[in-house]
């Protein structure tokens, strides 16, 4: 059994002429002067997770990120159901690439991005560090990398985008619950879900007005609103470095 059965490695590929017709430009003139094209997204099917933490890890060791600091998670969350029995819920957790990011505003020196595919980056040489953007993000998706002082997020793991490949954390879901591609192909898998789920995906903090470009299927109303909790990885990390 294919253990990505919501998004096929062929179906990504076969979106790359798009993709990968402008790598010889530079990354600025690329989003400046790109034709119509992809627009990237992410659906995170909250029913398939199990919270195991291998897009958290999967992520950090793609990015080569600090110790402790995480571009995703899955933040876990004690909820109550409607008949009053409590359980367990999972929010994963990451940028969420918005149409109206409210980081790039904030940022005194142009450092925070978006490209025309949707991408939403961090340009680590014009970035000084002070944590505008960070403070801004309405999703906490957003810290001050420990080795670098700079911003650093989630970049929908563009520069594995530029080599054919699936986000980090798309391509270590064991679950399949996180699907990937272009919102503007109406043949995409990404697309394709989405329209027979319509009316039941949700996004987090709709109210921010920020049109985010992560979506959830599945996931506890309560839980729309939350932005912050406790995940595995921290939680392991954590006593580790207690009483250091």
């Amino acid at each position: 059994m294919n253990s990505h059965p919501d998004f096929s490695r062929r179906a990504f590929l076969a979106q790359l002429p798009v993709v990968t017709a402008g790598l010889a430009v530079p990354a600025f003139a690329a989003a400046e002067t790109a034709t119509p094209g992809p627009h990237w997204a992410m659906l995170v099917d909250t029913r398939r997770c199990i919270a195991c933490q291998a897009c958290t890890m999967g992520c950090a060791m793609e990015n080569a990120l600090p110790e402790g600091q995480f571009r995703t998670v899955v933040a876990t969350y004690a909820v109550r159901t409607p008949e009053g029995q409590m359980g367990l819920s999972v929010l994963p957790r990451l940028c969420n690439h918005c149409d109206e990011p409210p980081c790039i505003p904030v940022c005194p020196v142009g450092a925070t991005f978006k490209r025309k595919d949707g991408i939403v980056l961090v340009d680590g040489e014009r970035c000084v560090g002070c944590a505008y953007c960070v403070q801004a993000c309405p999703y906490d998706a957003r810290f001050v990398n420990h080795q670098t002082g700079k911003a650093d997020k989630c970049t929908f793991c563009s520069h594995r985008l530029e080599a054919g490949l699936l986000p980090a954390c798309v391509e270590t879901c064991v679950g399949g619950a996180r699907i990937f591609g272009d919102m503007n192909d109406p043949e995409s898998e990404i697309s394709r879900r989405l329209k027979a789920a319509e009316g039941k995906t949700r996004v987090l903090k709709p109210e921010a007005g920020t049109k985010p470009r992560v979506f959830y299927i599945g996931l506890e109303e309560q839980l729309s609103g939350r932005v912050a909790g406790a995940s595995a990885a921290e939680m392991t990390w954590r006593p580790h470095h207690q009483g250091a």
